[in-house]
């Protein structure tokens, strides 16, 4: 089956593909890899991607802001172990029953290898600066089309992107569920489930690889 490398280079061989997500579950770098060790290719070589609010799943020190990845199935340290899952409760705001929710001691928080400061989710918190912005900032002043798929477009400055790519001359086309602010101003919406509308759009089928 033809994937969207292969379909690009035989419409515009000179063309480049640039993959910026605000997703911070880390989903996008795992799918990547699986493809390409699926294929025998090495995930380095592919498309630039750019994961710019982080992974949850990286920690930052707090005193030497060294950034380090962990896995899923491992826990930061024996304290979150026992604490398991978060306690839910419907009627809360944040969906976590705070009432059951157990402190635990500072001492007992996860620490960085290197120097022993308190580490904290590898995410970008408001306030401030995302991830990679000078590359994307140069991938988006040379695009000629934007997909944005999946978003609500209200957070920036992932949200102003499409703006920038309009406002010199290229198009612009939304995959999303249902309307969001600023679908008039694109040249293209496809409303739906994204993984049904964006192979439709790109290939003709949703018969494609899940390697988008």
């Amino acid at each position: 089956m033809i994937s969207f490398p292969d379909i690009l280079k035989s419409i515009a061989p000179e063309a480049t593909f640039t993959f910026v997500t605000q997703n911070v579950d880390g989903l996008s770098t795992r799918a990547l890899q699986e493809v390409a060790a699926r294929e025998g290719a090495d995930h380095r070589q592919a498309a630039p991607y750019y994961e710019m609010h982080g992974r949850v799943l990286d920690t930052i020190c707090t005193a030497c802001e060294r950034r380090a990845h962990h896995s899923a199935n491992e826990p930061l340290c024996p304290a979150l172990a026992a604490a398991g899952a978060l306690p839910t409760d419907p009627t809360s705001p944040s969906g976590v029953d705070t009432d059951e929710v157990r402190d635990i001691p500072l001492a007992q928080l996860p620490r960085c290898a290197a120097c022993g400061g308190l580490l904290r989710p590898g995410v970008v918190w408001f306030g401030e600066q995302p991830l990679h912005m000078d590359e994307i900032d140069e991938a988006v002043a040379a695009a000629d089309l934007c997909l944005v798929v999946g978003t609500s477009s209200t957070v920036y400055p992932a949200a102003g992107y499409a703006y920038e790519v309009a406002d010199h001359g290229g198009k612009v086309a939304v995959f999303n569920l249902e309307r969001t602010e600023g679908d008039d101003e694109a040249d293209f919406l496809f409303l739906g489930p994204c993984e049904q509308t964006l192979p439709e759009a790109l290939f003709g089928s949703t018969e494609v690889k899940s390697d988008l």
